[in-house]
């Protein structure tokens, strides 16, 4: 996001944090999921509510990457309903052995993150795999 103009990562930030509230997220665990600096501590988290852009790292650039993609994907997955989005990521879910996806990701950090999203986005995980086809090559 280095190359992102101030306003560009400010409106980044606040789509991020738009989609942690809906998830009603505390301070601490929002801190967890977007793997904050230690620098940063939880009580000032709402200073990014406020309009101040997340701090420009490698490893919260990803995260919030990952965080927009998994939206993106329970938006597909529940175009009319922005409650079931919401409440997807607080149930249980076979898949995680009866675990909630928010706990996969709290717990597991960001190969938790990845497993919600490689399970909410089959794009995501086939990149994964490293089994990106060449088309027209004979």
């Amino acid at each position: 996001m280095s190359d992102m103009t101030l306003d560009e990562r400010r409106a980044l930030t606040r789509r991020a944090m738009n989609i942690l509230d809906g998830w009603r997220l505390a301070a601490p665990e929002i801190a967890a999921i977007l793997d904050l600096p230690s620098t940063i501590k939880p009580r000032a988290i709402g200073r990014f509510r406020d309009g101040e852009v997340l701090p420009d790292e490698v490893a919260v650039n990803r995260r919030v990457v990952y965080l927009l993609r998994i939206e993106d994907a329970l938006r597909t997955f529940f175009p009319r309903s922005p409650e079931m989005r919401d409440l997807w990521i607080r149930r249980g879910n076979r898949q995680f052995g009866r675990r909630t996806p928010l706990a996969i990701m709290l717990e597991d950090g960001e190969s938790g993150i990845i497993s919600v999203l490689s399970h909410l986005d089959c794009t995501f995980a086939w990149d994964l795999t490293g089994s990106k086809a060449v088309y027209g090559v004979a």
